[in-house]
């Protein structure tokens, strides 16, 4: 039986992308351990798109599933155009839940000047929650996709805001956490999902240059990094007294038995970038309003992801959310 949560990266190119064998000219990326979007070219545009479900989360799921998959077109430097919803919902849903999902993304998609352009939603007893599924597309210049591959030794490794917003979020708002958190922090937790959204800081850094970007979801922030040195055949010091995380994270994961940076994390960007471009990006994101933090550097291959210790880190699993949120 496998585990609840994302497959593994060793199974996942084994029964899924080994079985996709088909090849066209105009794909230019593929889908890899690693890979937020895939990248198709259009002639003088490249067109990006990522798809996402949320299974995690029920009464955010309608602003959760446009920001995930908007995040991840972000991730290539690339603004989200437009986006699809395929909504599965289980019998005794009401119009009043399916109309409050549809108003967040409508909200969602408002406040990013992303067009919801089609979709489907149907009542199924294939599910026992909701199920929304989003794809995003977004449109760049010819080129100018940010890749993981240009990642090279001595580029510095970068986040934005703090790890485990979303999974902290999450846990707030699901869970009764009265017990261990003050009402003060439980609100300042449940907030932390109107900061799931790393579109502004895609964009910014797309502009700059990057050597890559990854939207930091299921697997954690030691998951994005051990993902991104996979797509680029690096590998990476991580300094674990680096990592920003909120007091209420560690808290709640303390409380739960989770470990913060193995949690869901969107809202934080991984960006990669050329040691000389440091300055000017932590600059222009802190004029943005966004925190910038470096973490650690790339290594070569043969030095292995590891922290500043030596102690190895191992590829993700299925996300500590699962264990507290069934």
């Amino acid at each position: 039986m496998l585990k609840v949560g994302k497959l593994d990266s060793e199974l996942l190119k084994k029964i899924v992308f080994d079985k996709i064998t088909f090849r066209r000219d105009e794909v230019i990326t593929r889908p890899g351990i690693g890979e937020d979007c895939a990248v198709i070219d259009y002639g003088d545009y490249e067109c990006v798109l990522s798809t996402d479900p949320i299974t995690a989360s029920i009464e955010d799921i309608g602003r959760l599933a446009v920001h995930i998959s908007c995040n991840d077109i972000a991730s290539n430097g690339v603004e989200p155009v437009g986006l699809l919803l395929a909504v599965l919902l289980p019998e005794g849903t009401t119009e009043e839940q399916i109309e409050n999902m549809m108003d967040q993304a409508g909200k969602a998609s408002e406040e990013l000047g992303v067009e919801i352009v089609g979709g489907h939603t149907e009542i199924t007893r294939a599910v026992n929650q909701p199920v929304m599924i989003s794809t995003a597309i977004g449109r760049g210049p010819a080129g100018g996709s940010q890749d993981g591959k240009d990642m090279r030794p001595g580029d510095l490794i970068l986040v934005t805001k703090k790890i485990g917003l979303e999974g902290t979020g999450i846990i707030a708002t699901e869970k009764d956490v009265s017990g261990i958190l003050t009402d003060e922090e439980a609100e300042e937790a449940r907030a932390m999902l109107d900061q799931v959204s790393v579109v502004k800081e895609g964009i910014i850094a797309g502009r700059i240059g990057t050597h890559g970007m990854h939207d930091v979801t299921e697997g954690g922030i030691l998951g994005a990094v051990w993902e991104m040195c996979r797509v680029s055949g690096m590998g990476a010091t991580v300094d674990r007294a680096e990592i920003p995380v909120s007091g209420i994270t560690v808290k709640l994961c303390k409380a739960f038995d989770l470990d913060f940076m193995r949690l869901i994390s969107s809202g934080c960007m991984l960006i990669v970038c050329e040691r000389e471009k440091f300055a000017e990006m932590k600059e222009t994101m802190e004029q943005a309003g966004i925190a910038l933090t470096c973490i650690g550097q790339v290594e070569e291959e043969e030095a292995g992801i590891r922290f500043e210790d030596g102690t190895q880190i191992e590829p993700p699993a299925s996300d500590e959310i699962y264990k507290a949120v069934d």
